[in-house]
């Protein structure tokens, strides 16, 4: 609570008792969304799994840079406040969520996979195998996994996929904002090797000024030349 301080006294006021009274709410509410996004894991956890990890992809639809996957294994009921769907984040909420997950995650596995191995066996087999990375980058092997989105082929691990699972699993929601936040640094690294792209603004994406920096300078070494976005330019 911030008090109002007048010749020396405390003065506790109506309005700082009503902003006390609001930010405990939302605070309140905010515990009962994420208790629920851990029904899931809970339910999970009840029939023997001991290591369930939530699993997302970030650059799928990227006309550049890696497509990159990510595994998060979060203790159970582990309260960090605002975790949802990273594309619902700003960046500087990510950046500190981010940190807040990889800190306080009983493990984190990262995959990366290159533009050129993308344009080897394509976008989909891609993040697939970006997804099987992150796991193998766990320190445990999960016995359980969530998926955003489909199942992974050819793994030998228990796993559920869920449409919009940043959406309806803390796990998954976790790696949206590890994978995204960990692309966006690698695609900020980039801009600097290729600056005319604009990679530190539209992170690879297809914006007006980057399909015109493709026609102006055509693609670089970084750019998926499998995409017809990339290849018509």
């Amino acid at each position: 609570m911030v008090l109002e301080v007048k010749d020396g006294k405390v003065k506790i006021t109506k309005s700082i008792i009503f902003s006390y009274q609001r930010k405990m709410e939302k605070l309140y509410a905010e515990r009962i969304r994420i208790y629920n996004l851990y029904n899931y894991e809970s339910r999970l956890k009840n029939e023997g799994y001991s290591l369930v990890a939530g699993i997302d992809e970030a650059g799928r639809g990227s006309l550049s840079g890696p497509v990159v996957a990510a595994a998060v294994i979060l203790p159970c009921r582990l309260f960090i406040p605002y975790i949802k769907d990273s594309k619902k984040l700003n960046a500087q909420k990510r950046a500190r969520l981010y940190h807040s997950i990889f800190n306080r995650a009983k493990d984190v596995g990262i995959g990366v996979v290159e533009a050129n191995i993308i344009d080897r066996i394509n976008i989909a087999q891609a993040s697939f195998l970006a997804m099987k990375k992150a796991i193998l980058n766990l320190k445990e092997m999960p016995d359980f996994l969530l998926v955003d989105g489909f199942k992974i082929p050819h793994l030998d691990i228990s796993q559920l996929a869920l449409i919009k699972g940043e959406d309806r699993s803390i796990s998954i929601a976790a790696a949206s904002i590890i994978a995204k936040v960990y692309r966006d640094n690698i695609m900020v690294k980039y801009d600097q090797k290729y600056p005319q792209y604009l990679f530190k603004k539209n992170k690879g994406y297809g914006t007006e000024e980057h399909l015109k920096a493709l026609l102006k300078f055509g693609s670089s070494e970084i750019h998926r030349k499998s995409f017809k976005r990339v290849v018509s330019r």
